[in-house]
């Protein structure tokens, strides 16, 4: 197992072994998700946006800017 000790700053170094399996980098984010009470998941976000592209397959119906924009007031007006 693999440690870090914590700064009285509340800052850690993350262990060169662990940085290099995460492809993370000095300016990278990384998430820390709650998996269950006291245990986390440490996580790289490194993904690009990008990396989303085609992620629901093609689109079936083609939508303009300003059927967006009239869908969003709508749903916006019944919220209230």
């Amino acid at each position: 197992m693999t440690t870090a000790t914590v700064t009285s700053k509340g800052q850690i170094t993350i262990p060169a072994q662990v940085r290099d399996a995460l492809h993370v980098s000095a300016g990278d984010r990384v998430e820390f998700v709650e998996v269950e009470s006291g245990k986390y998941m440490f996580l790289a976000a490194t993904r690009p946006v990008t990396d989303l592209k085609g992620m629901f397959g093609k689109t079936t119906k083609v939508v303009s800017i300003n059927d967006m924009n009239a869908a969003i007031a709508d749903r916006g007006a019944s919220a209230r």
